[in-house]
């Protein structure tokens, strides 16, 4: 008999190395490690048969080939950019079931029964907690990609992050490095699940699902580039509904609206359009006595510093109706989803090895993700596919990817993130006890179809509690760009 032949579908999901959705594999138990691979010719290891996993492991760049049954393929074959000689990964606890504050539970097992999602994937009856909780999702339904792109997107994260931040920017061809830093948000004014007193939202933000902004503070001629996006609730029953966005460019001394009129994420003005001089006008035309007109030297590369780059914040946010999910699968991978070595601003010094991408030399964990996978709605993104690396009890980005028509990967971005209950003078939420959120402390993203550029986002001293009255009126206003903040 002829052997049934293997479709496309089936040949993504081996090279994935995922298990299959309809197999109904269970989710490890808190503590069930994984075994690695028998031993490279340099490990450190003395036995060569398969070794379980044990927290406080620590794995040198030899030990490497022993993890790639854990390790997203993409990843794999790119792992000289993430992974070098030198590195030591500390291998953390295994499937650690991380606590979930109980006002987040709370919301989850009160308003889920409220949540559905219509014939276009948008979300619907919403409130607050996780909208589509995962034993609710069932494998073989239709929806369960966009359940879990949902549930990615309305993850825990309190009023999300502040904090300052540093952008490396690596180019595959001419120029070298560049280094930005300033300071951003990410405010989180809708479905609030801690806000029971306001009906879970921000007073005073009814209109918007969240807003977020910033402002560079170096290198010079990026100095004082500041912008604000709103994020409008229709936006959750229609992907195309643009955001408000506001940016001041310097070189102008006013604020205007972005070039970009639509973006899937978090907006990032295009610091890599900056320039020194300061601008000022150019007369034109004369009436005898005087100039009749100006033509002012720096508009255009104001125009083009309002144009949206995906290199910085993009990956903090979704819109999950962006896109066509199907549920490829699940699988136990390693991820840095709990992180303890610093960088920039607590560690400016850190070293992310010759590619500026190295974050093997961290604290490591083996978590159970859900793969999703996304086809675009929308011609503005760059790429056609997204796929997802989804946390199953956190629902935390641990891996993206993203490919064009045709296969070819685009970006293979990993975050990294910080658990607040196990940082040392973490500040309690306002009036109540210590917050439980998992900051977004770095990223890193490679451009593996631009002939090897990328960038890294470090910002470890991010805080997702809420902000006090005065620093929450600069963020919910447009005012305040007028001062470069």
């Amino acid at each position: 008999m002829r052997p049934a032949p293997v479709t496309p579908a089936a040949r993504i999901l081996a090279a994935l190395g995922l298990l299959a959705a309809s197999a109904g594999a269970g989710v490890p138990d808190e503590g069930d490690c994984p075994r690695l691979g028998g031993r490279g010719s340099e490990s450190s290891f003395e036995d060569a048969t398969p070794t379980l996993i044990r927290e406080g492991f620590a794995l040198g760049y030899s030990d490497l080939p022993r993890l790639r049954e854990l390790i997203p393929a993409e990843v794999w074959s790119h792992r000289n950019v993430f992974f070098s000689a030198g590195m030591l990964m500390e291998m953390g606890p295994c499937h650690r079931r991380y606590r979930v504050p109980a006002y987040f539970s709370d919301a989850t097992e009160r308003f889920a029964a409220r949540a559905r999602l219509d014939a276009d994937g948008n979300l619907r009856g919403y409130v607050a907690g996780t909208p589509f909780p995962p034993e609710s999702i069932a494998a073989d339904d239709p929806a369960a990609g966009a359940k879990w792109a949902w549930n990615l997107e309305y993850r825990n994260r309190e009023a999300g992050p502040q904090g300052h931040f540093r952008i490396t920017d690596m180019p595959s061809r001419a120029g070298g490095i560049q280094v930005y830093t300033g300071e951003f948000f990410h405010l989180r004014t809708s479905h609030r699940a801690e806000l029971v007193d306001s009906a879970f939202t921000q007073p005073g933000s009814e209109e918007n699902l969240w807003i977020s902004g910033g402002r560079f503070d170096t290198p010079s001629d990026a100095r004082h580039l500041a912008w604000r996006q709103l994020r409008p609730i229709a936006a959750d029953q229609r992907f195309s509904n643009p955001d408000d966005t506001f940016v001041y460019a310097p070189t102008m001394r006013k604020v205007s609206r972005s070039a970009t009129a639509w973006v899937d994420g978090m907006y990032t003005p295009s610091y890599r359009a900056g320039n020194s001089w300061g601008g000022g006008s150019l007369a034109t035309g004369s009436n005898g006595f005087a100039p009749t007109g100006a033509v002012s030297l720096s508009s255009a590369l104001s125009r083009a510093a309002t144009e949206h780059l995906s290199a910085g914040f993009n990956d903090l946010s979704i819109r999950p109706n962006a896109y066509r999910w199907r549920l490829l699968g699940m699988r136990e991978v390693l991820a840095p989803i709990n992180g303890v070595r610093s960088g920039y601003p607590d560690n400016p010094i850190r070293n992310f090895g010759t590619s500026g991408l190295m974050v093997g030399s961290d604290r490591w964990e083996a978590r159970y993700a859900v793969v999703i996978e996304g086809k675009t709605r929308s011609r503005e993104q760059g790429f056609d596919t997204l796929i997802a690396y989804v946390d199953y009890q956190t629902h935390l980005p641990l891996y993206l990817i993203t490919r064009r028509n045709g296969g070819l990967i685009v970006d293979i971005g990993i975050p990294v993130h910080r658990f607040s209950g196990d940082v040392a003078g973490y500040p309690n939420r306002p009036g109540a006890d210590r917050a439980l959120v998992f900051d977004p402390v770095a990223a890193v993203y490679y451009h593996a179809a631009d002939g090897g550029s990328g960038w890294r986002r470090e910002s470890y001293d991010v805080r997702s509690t809420a902000p006090s009255r005065s620093a929450l009126r600069e963020m919910t206003s447009t005012d305040t760009l007028l001062r470069g903040r």
